[in-house]
């Protein structure tokens, strides 16, 4: 029965921490073992001065010693034991915290994956229903288009922003059945630099238009485990996302470094940047800053980088503006040599 109990208490008493820090069970020992020093100098320094003890005629002081070590070796473990219990009781409140706050974030992505499950089914079913009539009507304006007088300008005007119109629509569906379907991806080692010049060649007539700069900085760094057309999607968004807020003659950066077992892509740019508080929401689908847009760019750049095992982030450049931040995986050596 004794071996039994002391076995059970063990873990809990005796040396195992309940939350990280310095195992339990020592302080009431050094509380002791400190009274017990306490009594044999404060009996030594008596005996110094030249005070005995004595009874019938016989010196005691040995055994007055003995009895102050034994009473300050007990109210030593006491006191030490009161440290234990309040140590045990503050790091049984941070393990109840953290599994709280666990257990928060865990309903949160739940109830949040919830949502985003029947927010796809109605984008899908919307998409679907819309497409075809787009394309109905996108085929008449452009036979009203050829069948107008040649001299007809405003006809041909009409039929124009018509058309222009339907091809917003038609990326808005593009964009709601992206974020409907999850990410499929074909991962394989790709170098960051092949990355960046894939994306810069497709925005390249965007980024001339608007007047930028592009700077980029893809110096020794490890190719990375990725999906090349998926990532040059997200990348090809980011820019066209830094096109539009920056100024004529801003400047937009494409840098990649390694970091800790990843490789981390940016994009930044001069821009107005984005305000702290709207920093996490920028990623939630349908939320945008802009009157035209349609906030799923973000959101969909989010699923991509997130089927990578990977994460993106924003944050401010140094100098001003946004800069957001794409980690992924570097590839294995295998992966390289295939």
């Amino acid at each position: 029965m004794t071996a039994t109990t002391r076995d059970s208490e063990s873990p809990a008493n005796a040396s195992t921490p309940l939350h990280g820090g310095r195992p339990l069970g020592h302080e009431r020992w050094w509380g002791a073992a400190a009274g017990i020093v306490l009594a044999l100098v404060d009996t030594a320094m008596l005996s110094g001065f030249g005070i005995t003890f004595a009874m019938n005629g016989r010196d005691v002081t040995l055994l007055v010693a003995a009895f102050f070590a034994s009473s300050m070796a007990l109210f030593g473990y006491l006191v030490g034991a009161l440290m234990e219990a309040r140590r045990r009781d503050r790091q049984a409140a941070a393990v109840i915290r953290t599994q709280v706050e666990t257990i928060s974030a865990a309903r949160a992505r739940l109830v949040q994956s919830e949502k985003l499950a029947a927010l796809g089914q109605l984008a899908t079913a919307i998409a679907h229903e819309v497409r075809n009539p787009l394309a109905v009507i996108r085929s008449a304006a452009q036979g009203l288009s050829e069948a107008a007088a040649p001299g007809d300008a405003e006809a041909q005007r009409a039929c124009t922003f018509i058309t222009a119109e339907i091809d917003r629509l038609s990326n808005v569906i593009s964009s709601l059945l992206a974020f409907a379907r999850p990410p499929q991806l074909a991962p394989r080692a790709v170098p960051v630099a092949a990355l960046f010049d894939r994306a810069l060649l497709l925005a390249a007539d965007d980024l001339a238009e608007s007047g930028v700069r592009v700077r980029r900085d893809a110096a020794d760094v490890p190719a990375v485990h990725a999906d090349p057309d998926l990532v040059c999607q997200v990348l090809l968004g980011l820019l066209a996302n830094a096109a539009e807020v920056v100024p004529a003659g801003g400047e937009i950066a494409l840098e990649a470094r390694p970091a800790d077992g990843a490789v981390e892509l940016a994009v930044a740019d001069s821009g107005p940047g984005v305000a702290p508080e709207l920093r996490e929401r920028v990623f939630e689908p349908f939320f945008t800053t802009r009157p035209r847009g349609t906030g799923l760019g973000l959101a969909v750049a989010r699923q991509i980088v997130e089927a990578h095992g990977g994460r993106i982030a924003v944050a401010d450049r140094p100098g001003g503006g946004a800069r957001f931040v794409i980690r992924l995986p570097i590839a294995s050596a295998a992966a390289r040599a295939a």
